[in-house]
């Protein structure tokens, strides 16, 4: 005897039982929540990303400072600090030594030689600069 190929009485499906409200409810706080959590994941990682953009472009600006720092040595001293005759930067206000350095650049401030060195910093490279020696703890004694 042969077999017949589709068995009607076993691929029968039966239907679904009737959902209640209370359990439709339930489902959609449930994915109510579920969606919250994705969404909080999300942006937890996007503050994580730009944290780590912030961080990543402080410490180039640090380490941009530090190097364009080496310039003002001759003068100023070791880290800013001067030996005398020369003001020492270290510990100063970093807006005070950014706005001295944008008047020397921009003539508003005369001396020897400061208005020919600032003229060669951007912005950028000026308040990198004040950063760096305002950052360094050490009382001017100027």
């Amino acid at each position: 005897m042969r077999q017949p190929c589709l068995d009607i009485e076993s691929s029968f499906v039966p239907a679904p039982a009737p959902r209640t409200v209370a359990s439709t409810r339930r489902e959609q706080r449930r994915a109510g929540m579920r969606d919250a959590i994705h969404y909080g994941a999300r942006l937890a990682g996007v503050a994580l990303g730009c944290m780590v953009a912030v961080s990543a472009t402080h410490a180039q600006d640090a380490a941009l400072g530090r190097q364009l720092a080496f310039t003002c040595t001759s003068c100023h001293g070791t880290d800013g600090v001067s030996l005398g005759g020369m003001p020492t930067l270290a510990g100063r206000d970093r807006a005070y030594l950014a706005q001295q350095m944008r008047d020397f650049r921009d003539g508003k401030r005369q001396a020897t030689v400061m208005h020919q060195l600032s003229k060669g910093f951007t912005d950028p490279e000026i308040d990198a600069l004040a950063a760096h020696f305002a950052a360094i703890k050490s009382a001017p004694s100027r």
